[in-house]
């Protein structure tokens, strides 16, 4: 088992990729909204096995560029930056607003690591 490094805090372009993709399904407001929330909130940690399940998301390999990329900077011990999540409540689902390929990487290491993460 692989030990996981992790930043203490998101990085800035963390922010702005978690804006990109929230307003594609969020009003443009709501987006900056929770960019503000997230920001704002503290990090705690979650199984990267109730991650997945709470998202509905598929598992990508290690054949995906980004994952096998995250799968790098944790073989060579580079931090990892927190997952940015929303919870998307009338549809009961975990949204990844940034952080997917890490999940995956990770997962694919250990479903039982605890991943840092902001949540709103």
């Amino acid at each position: 088992m692989k030990n996981i490094n992790w930043l203490l805090a998101p990085e800035d372009h963390d922010y702005s990729a978690s804006f990109n993709y929230l307003s594609l399904t969020f009003p443009e407001v709501e987006a900056k909204q929770f960019m503000e929330q997230l920001k704002n909130t503290s990090i705690i940690q979650f199984k990267a096995k109730d991650l997945f399940r709470a998202s509905s998301l598929p598992l990508l390999d290690e054949s995906n560029k980004h994952v096998n990329t995250d799968l790098q900077k944790i073989k060579m011990e580079e931090s990892l930056s927190p997952l940015l999540l929303v919870r998307n409540t009338p549809n009961q689902k975990l949204i990844i607003a940034d952080g997917y390929h890490r999940l995956c990487a990770v997962y694919s290491l250990d479903e039982d690591a605890l991943i840092p993460c902001k949540i709103v």
